[in-house]
């Protein structure tokens, strides 16, 4: 039996945005009645669905296994490991609402955290994490809520002794490329990757023989597919509010990883570190 090493359901949530209509359809009711599937063959599935048996049997192939019994095989195992059978980010079973959303929330951003953790896989990172730390200059840009996270990460580079060139506004970020060299990085905080604005930025940086970082969701977008290199977040829910909290959570998380590797990398980025803390705190107590 050929299982994948991502638990099937973390791979099956975190490729949804990618999938067909058809794919999706079967995905939903797995992600939504996993503890059920034990109880259905591909034929009743597919029949459940409005699909093709073949159908079935294609999406349990398209992510490893030989074919739906051992997708459902590789499901009930996980739910086994985990526990019992409620999905990973079920809420409790209780009558008191607030407990509900307060640990429902809980389970859903430790699940799309530990999504997000899986589809970024170590090499991936760490190459990242090189090309930062080598480039002479990093430029951070994001619109809109993205850019709140751009800013944030852009002062964490600075207090590493990264020299950052960060803006919020495209046109200004645009003019300042006459300053990229090869070998400089730039950063682009795009939730959706779809901005024209920053994918031109993008195919402009590489112009000028700097590597581009994109930084989106786990879709097909544009921004991704030119990019050099991706980091990629997971984060799924019906309610399209929680889904905007799971995402800036995984985001945030990805990014917290991100710069402590960079801190441990480099021993001279470490110290800077340090140095520019306490000249702030001595800003601060002064």
């Amino acid at each position: 039996m050929n299982i994948p090493a991502m638990p099937p359901l973390v791979k099956i949530r975190s490729e949804r945005d990618q999938m067909s209509a058809i794919e999706r359809r079967i995905a939903d009711f797995i992600l939504e009645n996993a503890h059920l599937l034990r109880d259905y063959s591909s034929q009743q599935l597919a029949s459940a669905l409005g699909v093709s048996q073949s159908s079935v049997v294609k999406f349990s192939q398209k992510f490893g296994f030989r074919g739906y019994p051992d997708l459902k095989y590789s499901i009930g195992q996980a739910l086994a490991r985990n526990g019992g059978d409620a999905p990973a980010g079920a809420p409790p079973e209780t009558d008191d609402a607030y407990v509900r959303l307060e640990e429902g929330l809980r389970r859903s951003k430790t699940a799309a955290e530990e999504e997000t953790r899986l589809i970024n896989p170590r090499e991936r990172i760490e190459a990242i994490v090189g090309l930062v730390d080598g480039a002479g200059k990093v430029f951070v840009c994001g619109l809109g809520d993205d850019g709140l996270f751009a800013r944030e990460f852009a002062m964490r580079l600075s207090l590493l002794g990264v020299l950052t060139v960060h803006h919020a506004d495209p046109i200004l970020m645009m003019a300042n490329l006459s300053a990229a060299r090869p070998g400089d990085v730039l950063l682009l905080f795009s939730e959706f990757g779809q901005l024209p604005q920053l994918c031109q930025l993008s195919r402009q940086f590489q112009a000028c023989e700097g590597k581009v970082v994109s930084i989106t969701r786990h879709t097909a977008n544009p921004l991704r597919a030119h990019a050099d290199a991706t980091l990629v977040v997971s984060a799924h829910d019906p309610a399209p509010h929680v889904a905007q909290l799971l995402y800036r959570s995984s985001l945030q998380y990805l990014l917290d990883f991100l710069f402590v590797l960079l801190c441990q990398a480099n021993p001279d980025r470490h110290r800077q570190l340090n140095i520019n803390l306490e000249r702030i705190q001595h800003l601060l107590d002064s």
